[in-house]
């Protein structure tokens, strides 16, 4: 769970919308799984292979969530 909580932070602050305000809301206690999931899934569509630190976060959340 350490580890999810670590990603999550990350994600938020990333500084994009897209993948930072539901993994805010995650760590919030106010997160909602599928929008969460779907975002994600989404930031590795688009940026999951762009070379930046948090390509492999993507997968790995997908995995403990």
């Amino acid at each position: 769970m350490e580890e999810l909580k670590a990603i999550m932070q990350k994600f938020a602050a990333s500084g994009w919308d897209l993948i930072a305000v539901p993994a805010q809301e995650w760590l919030d206690g106010n997160s909602n799984k599928d929008t969460l999931v779907s975002a994600i899934e989404q930031a590795d569509k688009e940026c999951g292979s762009c070379g930046c630190e948090l390509d492999p976060l993507y997968k790995r959340a997908l995995e403990r969530l």
